[in-house]
């Protein structure tokens, strides 16, 4: 019992319990391979689409290949997804009763959200791995060598974990399955108001500066400057683009600070 009260105990326990529930979500995966087969063909279809039909009728600013500018602004979408896909299993877990069942063994409380956000950050892996193939299959390339490339999947990589937990904690205050799915499209917007696809310069002032501060945008820019890829902002700009790897690092930071521990009390709480 020592052990347990200790800090280094509680933390052991929080580990060894959260990575037996990663185990749980990546064998529920393997179980619905719909969800895995969906998951990988999106980003295939979303360069086709963008890049394609849309990228014949947009200019790249200070020229270039449209694909290579999209590219970086694909892989932000893609990581922003993190917080529909952790949201919807919270909330499907919560109504299903699942999580009453987990409340009442002894498990650490910071247990259950540390597993569903570390599943999350395994699986968006072969994710990234199907954009990154797609992309060289299309033409982008990263052009900044070795270490700013990995610097850049980093990002990538640290920006949806924080996300994710931002949908741990809207799936248990939402607690409905078919609620969740609803709320699903209302992420869109908040994708599409950013410099992923098109420049922010030909938006209203108001819409611009939305855009700019958009985390999305930041990891966008950040992802064009890392890489070398077109469309690096110039001129009088925004803070966020004009820093956009410090922004990346700052809202992963925030969105950490308010919600791990929103989540672990909303998790202790919705269970009284």
């Amino acid at each position: 019992m020592t052990v347990l009260t200790s800090p280094l105990g509680r933390l052991r326990w929080t580990l060894t319990d959260g990575l037996t529930l990663v185990g749980r979500e990546l064998g529920r995966l393997r179980q619905e391979p719909g969800q895995i087969v969906a998951a990988l063909v999106f980003p295939v279809v979303m360069v086709v689409l963008f890049g394609y039909v849309f990228g014949s009728a947009i200019q790249v600013p200070g020229g270039g290949d449209y694909r290579e500018y999209l590219m970086p602004g694909l892989f932000a979408m893609v990581t922003f997804t993190a917080a529909q896909g952790t949201m919807a299993r919270m909330a499907a877990d919560t109504s299903r009763g699942v999580m009453d069942r987990f409340r009442s063994m002894p498990m650490a409380r910071l247990a259950v959200p540390f597993g569903q956000t570390g599943a999350d950050s395994l699986v968006g892996v072969p994710l990234l791995a199907a954009m990154v193939t797609t992309g060289l299959l299309v033409g982008w390339r990263p052009h900044h060598g070795l270490i700013p490339t990995v610097e850049a999947f980093a990002l990538i990589i640290l920006l949806r974990y924080a996300l994710s937990w931002v949908g741990v904690y809207l799936g248990l205050v939402v607690k409905d399955e078919q609620v969740a799915d609803a709320m699903v499209p209302l992420f869109l917007p908040i994708t599409m108001l950013s410099n992923a696809f098109v420049p922010t310069d030909g938006m209203p002032a108001w819409l611009r500066f939305v855009a700019d501060w958009n985390p999305v945008s930041a990891l966008t820019a950040a992802l064009r400057e890392l890489f070398g890829n077109p469309g690096a902002p110039a001129g009088n700009v925004a803070w966020p683009l004009a820093h956009p790897v410090t922004t990346v690092l700052l809202w992963s930071a925030v969105l950490l600070a308010i919600f791990v521990p929103l989540s672990l009390r909303a998790y202790t709480r919705s269970g009284r």
